[in-house]
């Protein structure tokens, strides 16, 4: 599933691309993408509007429109947004004032298309927890104190803090030198601040980059990002630390792969 740092860099294409462009019409190829309103109030509310702003909360892209309503596209699997499209592949296309197709392709159908009035009222917006660029090390701090779950899948939970998914959880624990299965409140003040700034790094990084394309995800252009190529843990196991030589392990932790360096992670 594409994280924060995947649907950062799409926000950020979209907004050079489609800002101030017209949606002309609106192609639903599988209305099952559709989640509301149905798909015959879906086209018409979003035909002949302006797209004015472009969001991104966690893992949801929000479009502000022109009539006041907002699209929101969470791509969830397997979703992409390809910029100019085809309409080949696509579940829903979007025909703009320019002549181009913006695409939304989506294998699995698990993505979510909405137009909603207020997408702050949107559930999936009021149950997230803070991103880490809105925290300072000691309000990071602080959010650990006294938690038992094991680390890694507590950066995963999106209700403590957003964006964070199995990928860069695995590749912040290991720059932080810290094994995924500790608790969360056995991690000393010295590597919860190690741990923050890690987190920091990674995303940061992996936004430079165009995020990582390890499964279906890709740039709006259709391109890859190039962070997959800096991973020091995650997708590779029973390869040699890069930093130590020694191999790679892969554990079921929380329901969800986990791979680290049993030597640099402690």
């Amino acid at each position: 599933m594409p994280e924060l740092p995947e649907v950062e860099t799409i926000k950020r294409e979209l907004e050079e691309k489609l800002v101030a462009k017209k949606i002309t019409d609106v192609i639903v190829n599988n209305p099952k993408v559709i989640r509301e309103p149905q798909n015959k109030d879906f086209v018409n509310q979003l035909k002949g509007v302006t797209i004015r702003h472009i969001l991104r909360k966690a893992k949801l892209l929000i479009l502000e429109l022109s009539n006041g309503k907002a699209l929101t596209i969470h791509l969830k699997m397997t979703g992409q947004l390809i910029y100019p499209g085809t309409g080949k592949k696509s579940r829903v296309s979007f025909l703009l004032s320019d002549g181009k197709l913006l695409d939304f392709n989506d294998q699995r159908l698990f993505g979510e298309l909405r137009v909603v009035d207020d997408w702050h009222k949107l559930r999936f917006i009021q149950s997230l927890g803070p991103e880490l660029s809105t925290l300072s090390p000691k309000n990071f701090q602080k959010m650990l104190t006294g938690k038992n779950t094991r680390i890694k899948p507590l950066l995963m939970d999106q209700a403590f803090i957003s964006g964070i998914g199995n990928l860069y959880a695995a590749e912040s624990l290991f720059q932080a030198r810290i094994r995924p299965d500790r608790a969360a409140s056995n991690l000393s003040d010295k590597e919860k601040q190690a741990l923050f700034f890690a987190i920091k790094r990674v995303l940061n990084e992996a936004i430079r980059c165009g995020g990582s394309s390890v499964d279906d995800y890709v740039r709006l252009s259709g391109k890859k990002g190039n962070y997959a190529s800096k991973h020091k843990v995650y997708d590779r196991k029973g390869e040699p630390c890069l930093v130590c030589k020694t191999t790679i392990k892969r554990i079921n932790l929380g329901g969800r792969g986990t791979y680290f360096c049993p030597k640099c992670q402690r």
